[in-house]
């Protein structure tokens, strides 16, 4: 069975509270000596992801 792939489509304000949201819970992560591999993962493939330029129609 696949597992499904969720596309996320954010504004470039949205994207940098995500950014910062995850180095904060990274930070208190590592304070409490947690391990932040999920966290660390979840930063690259945010940062690599293409920046794309979609049309919104407003109702």
């Amino acid at each position: 069975m696949r597992i499904p792939k969720y596309h996320i489509y954010l504004t470039s304000d949205e994207r940098r509270t995500v950014i910062n949201s995850l180095i904060d819970l990274r930070n208190n992560l590592i304070s409490q000596g947690k391990y932040t591999d999920i966290i660390d993962e979840l930063l690259v493939k945010l940062m690599k992801a293409k920046v794309k330029k979609i049309k919104v129609k407003e109702v």
